[in-house]
């Protein structure tokens, strides 16, 4: 408990996400208002509205990030969240207008969500991994049994809820933006930077293996990637050991999504309810690591880049769209004349090349960190290295506070603390090498020192706090 003080922090950032997911979950996911049937499945709609969304804000980060200081973003996600609620009730009402109303719906839930998503993240970044990653995980578990409560209520309270939970999911990510540290927050501008294409190609092979198997996970009561048993076994888990544990091994948990993922599938053609219910958990289970994986890994590089984070998590959507087709390729599966044995077959077949895929990505991984600065793979413990820097963050609040160090000096700060190179820091603030050096001499004459080494000595005291 010790490395994670002041945990009533978490409760703001516990409701944002939690809120969107059991919104999610009871208006799509698994609908809990009964719908008139439409030729199509809203929940795809709002997949590809989902997917297609943050790519766009991805291509429009350079003017739009950070979205938390534009006034338009948190009205704009919310007017689209109860959109969707609106459109989605009526439709239920309304035979003949059901598609129409639940075409709309659904795009407008997906964009919105995704708003949503990326404001969270924006709230986020300030904090250390550590935090970052029980705070994500702790809201994804809140989802579950938010969403559970909310399915056992009579329908007009649940009408009332649906329109409820995006108000207090924005409220909510408003506030934890607000009261996370300013110092670390996006700023508006961010070096060119190559994307780390392999993580994404990584999600997208797990989301259509997935997709394959989602039309038979569906019918296994609480395995699913949304507000789901399986989702609160992992996240529960990560939960427990961020609190309680001495060390976070990164390496187990990075490839630990591999496993579970080549268990599940390897269960499939056991015959029986045990086969198919351990396989659907297994697999749920696989997915909802990887994208908690690949989400703290996306930090990282924003955080240590200085990149917008809703650049790279608007791109990471894009996988979403390899789940939809997977499915679409399962259900073309099951509609040919092959016997449900060679369905079987052609699907372990199809299964066991992309795992062969993925593999060959997670041991390649010393590239993530040579090409694209994805360094945290690397990290032999979580635990001790966010620690380290919310000890160093500290310090330099002290720094800045005691020396009066404007704005611009701060950053550069915190950048030296890091162990910034002098050009790396001139890529991410985007400065001349002359205008680098002017500030760091005015570090030096407001602080009293007189050499880098002299201000490495500064932090000396968060060492030694880390090391007792």
């Amino acid at each position: 408990m010790k490395r994670i003080d002041h945990l009533e922090q978490m409760i703001p950032y516990l409701f944002a996400l939690g809120c969107a997911r059991a919104w999610l979950t009871l208006l799509f996911a698994e609908p809990a208002i009964a719908t008139m049937p439409t030729p199509f499945n809203p929940h795809v709609f709002f997949d590809y509205s989902y997917a297609l969304a943050g790519i766009a804000v991805a291509l429009a980060a350079r003017r739009i990030a950070p979205l938390q200081e534009n006034r338009w973003a948190k009205p704009l996600a919310l007017v689209l969240c109860v959109a969707a609620s609106a459109c989605m009730l009526t439709a239920s009402r309304a035979p003949e207008l059901a598609a129409p109303l639940s075409f709309c719906g659904a795009v407008a839930g997906g964009a919105g969500f995704l708003l949503i998503v990326l404001l969270n993240a924006e709230a986020l970044v300030p904090l250390s991994l550590l935090r970052i990653l029980l705070y994500w995980a702790a809201a994804q578990f809140t989802a579950v049994p938010l969403a559970y409560f909310c399915q056992g209520l009579d329908e007009p309270r649940l009408e009332l809820v649906l329109f409820v939970l995006p108000v207090i999911a924005v409220w909510c990510v408003s506030f934890a933006y607000k009261t996370a540290p300013a110092a670390g927050r996006p700023n508006r501008t961010w070096p060119r930077y190559t994307f780390p294409w392999k993580l994404v190609a990584l999600y997208a092979i797990y989301m259509f293996a997935y997709g394959l198997r989602e039309q038979h996970l569906a019918a296994i009561g609480g395995a699913g990637m949304h507000s789901s048993l399986s989702t609160a076994i992992v996240t529960g888990g990560i939960m427990a050991v961020c609190l309680f544990a001495g060390r976070l091994p990164l390496s187990v948990l990075y490839r630990s999504p591999l496993l579970l993922m080549v268990c599940g599938f390897l269960l499939i053609p056991m015959e029986g309810l045990f086969g198919s219910v351990a396989s659907g958990y297994l697999i749920s289970m696989g997915m909802t690591l990887t994208g908690l994986l690949l989400g703290l890994l996306l930090f990282d590089l924003s955080k240590r880049m200085g990149i917008a984070i809703v650049a790279l998590m608007g791109i990471e959507k894009a996988a979403y769209l390899f789940r939809i087709w997977g499915n679409d390729t399962a259900s073309l599966l099951e509609a040919s004349p092959l016997p449900v044995q060679t369905q079987d077959v052609v699907l372990m077949v199809a299964v066991i090349m992309l795992v062969l895929i993925g593999t060959f990505i997670l041991l390649s991984e010393k590239e993530l960190a040579s090409r694209w600065g994805i360094r945290l793979l690397e990290t032999g413990d979580l635990a001790e290295e966010s620690r380290r820097t919310e000890l160093i963050a500290s310090r330099c609040d002290e720094i800045t506070r005691t020396s009066r160090l404007s704005p611009r000096e701060d950053e550069i700060l915190r950048l030296l603390a890091r162990g910034t190179s002098n050009q790396a820091i001139e890529r991410e603030l985007v400065i001349a090498s002359g205008t680098l050096k002017a500030h760091i001499q005015h570090i030096y004459a407001k602080t009293g020192v007189h050499s880098k080494k002299e201000l490495a000595a500064l932090f000396e005291d968060a060492r030694e706090d880390e090391r007792q």
